[in-house]
């Protein structure tokens, strides 16, 4: 398994998840992207995440791929774009700026202009979701979200959702019942993923 974080994060940030997951007996593994402001577009953060896993996994082994936030949007052009649709089993999206949020207004560099809502890059990949449903897709984001903004930007209209009232963005990477629902995630065979999980509001 393979955690993306998010912007102006580096890989220490995944690691409350990384290490709850592993004490769960997953293989973990997390990289950091660079640069991690947004200094050039989630297309090229996304080569570093195929070259990540080319050179770590086994060839013909699929992985599971969990994103947050900017992670969330690199991860999708890597399956999207990049041929990842056919190595990752399952992606896990976390509080993505799917369609796009308002504060990637305040700056003019190539990924944040690329996370604006209404942007080509956002256009282009919602336009084309058939590779997100050759893997098992889900998402989880919050109502309570102040960086996603609006927060049901991160809602898709494919795979699962799980909504958790997380009151702060970077919580989502900590707080134990998101933690629980990657958990879940992961574990579910692509049958009953389909069917599960869709905006659990009681979880």
């Amino acid at each position: 398994m393979l955690l993306v974080h998010g912007i102006y994060d580096s890989a220490r940030s995944m690691g409350i998840m990384a290490h709850w997951l592993r004490e769960q007996g997953w293989e973990v593994h997390t990289l950091s992207l660079a640069p991690n402001d947004g200094g050039c577009g989630l297309d090229e953060l996304a080569q570093q995440v195929g070259a990540y896993v080319g050179r770590t996994f086994q060839k013909g082994r699929k992985i599971d791929l969990v994103g947050f936030s900017m992670g969330g949007m690199v991860c999708r052009y890597y399956v999207q774009r990049l041929g990842g649709e056919r190595k990752v089993e399952r992606f896990i999206a976390i509080s993505a700026p799917n369609h796009g949020s308002w504060l990637a207004w305040l700056s003019n560099k190539p990924g944040c202009v690329q996370m604006r809502p209404g942007s080509a890059f956002l256009q282009a990949l919602n336009t084309d979701v058939e590779p997100l449903q050759r893997v098992q897709f889900s998402s989880i984001w919050s109502p309570l979200d102040l960086v996603i903004l609006p927060a049901k930007s991160s809602r898709m209209p494919v795979g699962a959702e799980m909504r958790k009232w997380v009151v702060a963005h970077p919580l989502m990477v900590l707080y134990p019942g998101c933690l629980w629902a990657v958990a879940g995630m992961l574990s579910k065979p692509r049958s009953a993923a389909r069917l599960a999980l869709k905006s659990c509001d009681a979880c």
